[in-house]
């Protein structure tokens, strides 16, 4: 899965909170990644257990696909993710 690694401040922090839904939809964990030679703490949201995974939200999609086509990432992983979690929905 391709990832972004983004810079962030406080204040940026509190409106992806609540975008992302954190603490009820999300929570965040820490990790420590290689960048450029170094290794860096970063923050990342992942969905809380026992959230029934399913397709996201047009909105939500379009979004995610924005930036996958900005950063050059391959738009069928993505395709692929989704059209996996339409099938564990029992679409």
């Amino acid at each position: 899965m391709p990832v972004l690694v983004w810079e962030i401040t406080p204040a940026d922090e509190t409106a992806l909170d609540r975008y992302e839904g954190w603490p009820f939809l999300y929570r965040k964990e820490t990790l420590k990644i290689r960048l450029d030679k170094k290794y860096v703490t970063t923050m990342v949201y992942i969905m809380n257990e026992g959230r029934p995974l399913g397709q996201p939200s047009c909105y939500y999609y379009s979004t995610i696909l924005e930036g996958y086509k900005s950063a050059d990432f391959n738009v069928d992983i993505l395709r692929n993710a989704v059209s996996d979690s339409a099938e564990e929905d029992g679409e």
